[in-house]
């Protein structure tokens, strides 16, 4: 069995990554380390674990589990583990935004690889630290890549795209409180928020002239969880040229899927999965994204990279099903 450790275990993205790891056939959870809650039970924080995980949470690190899941708030991984250096055996996944550029990769020995499977599956399973991405740069960057590795985005992309509450974590704040969220909706970061360094940097790697602007506004949601992203860019094909495009690029993607039918959150909210569509009008190609913030954009594509590192089926643990209900 994988034995597993939890860095920040409070938080929305630890509570799902428990419930995951609990139900992994091939992993067993070590400790969920937190300094706030220490010794408190699990399931008293994240009560839907309750009957599921006997644990408490600790303010103990084991430093040599095979793989440990850093769940802290942007800025804080480096800081951790400049005072707690695990094993050379341990694999390291961190979901913040600490090593996803290429400038910030390197950290003492190790060197993390962006860990977007659809992206970077090979250096992910040949890899001992991953940087998982960002949720809202997931969702965009599977609308964007396969046109980019086609090297036919010839003009800016223009991107709207709404993410649920939960996206801003657990802590409170002003706009995060149920009064606030409930009934409302709103814009933030427009244009410069801090997942375009990542979706910038892939885009790159693919079509290495790319020159033009992501031009992306963020807006928070009155729903709990999900992201749905409309993208679209001119595109000088037919619409069955693009969903040519699309399929042969996501052929080989247990996660990610082309739809002929338009999509929506509750095809994908409490999975794994990436839907996208695609329609044209006139020259511009939209191309519609819909992904689970907490999992496909955080916690099940960490799960989902972990699976890769150590060689086992990509979906062992992730096979979970939408419900409309």
């Amino acid at each position: 069995m994988i034995k597993a450790g939890i860095i920040g275990g409070s938080g929305f993205t630890a509570g799902e990554l428990i419930r995951l790891l609990t139900h992994h056939p091939a992993v067993t959870i070590d400790f969920v380390f937190t300094t706030s809650k220490s010794g408190q039970s699990i399931s008293d924080v994240h009560q839907d674990l309750y009957g599921i995980i006997d644990l408490a949470f600790t303010d103990q690190v084991n430093l040599n589990v095979d793989v440990v899941f850093l769940c802290l708030g942007h800025g804080n991984s480096s800081k951790f583990l400049e005072t707690h250096h695990f094993s050379n055996q341990t694999i390291i996944i961190d979901l913040s935004n600490d090593f996803r550029l290429a400038a910030d990769s390197v950290f003492q020995d190790r060197k993390f690889v962006y860990g977007l499977p659809e992206l970077n599956s090979e250096e992910i399973e040949n890899s001992k630290n991953i940087a998982n991405p960002g949720c809202f740069a997931t969702a965009i960057q599977q609308a964007i890549l396969p046109l980019a590795v086609n090297e036919i985005i010839k003009t800016d992309v223009h991107v709207n795209a709404v993410t649920g509450a939960t996206g801003a974590g657990a802590s409170l704040s002003d706009t995060t409180s149920f009064v606030w969220r409930d009934n409302n909706f709103s814009n933030y970061k427009a244009f410069n928020h801090q997942h375009l360094d990542e979706i910038y940097q892939s885009i790159t790697q693919l079509q290495s002239a790319f020159e033009q602007k992501v031009h992306f506004i963020p807006n928070r949601g009155n729903f709990s969880r999900g992201i749905f992203a409309t993208v679209y860019t001119q595109y000088d094909g037919t619409l069955e040229d693009a969903q040519g495009v699309y399929k042969k690029y996501y052929k080989h993607a247990v996660f990610t899927h082309v739809s002929n039918k338009p999509i929506h959150l509750k095809q994908v909210v409490n999975t794994n999965n990436c839907i996208l569509h695609l329609e044209k009008h006139g020259d511009q190609l939209l191309i519609t994204s819909a992904i689970d913030n907490l999992l496909k954009g955080a916690s099940g594509q960490a799960v989902h990279n972990m699976n890769l590192v150590f060689g086992l089926e990509e979906k062992l643990g992730l096979d979970l099903k939408a419900s409309y209900f």
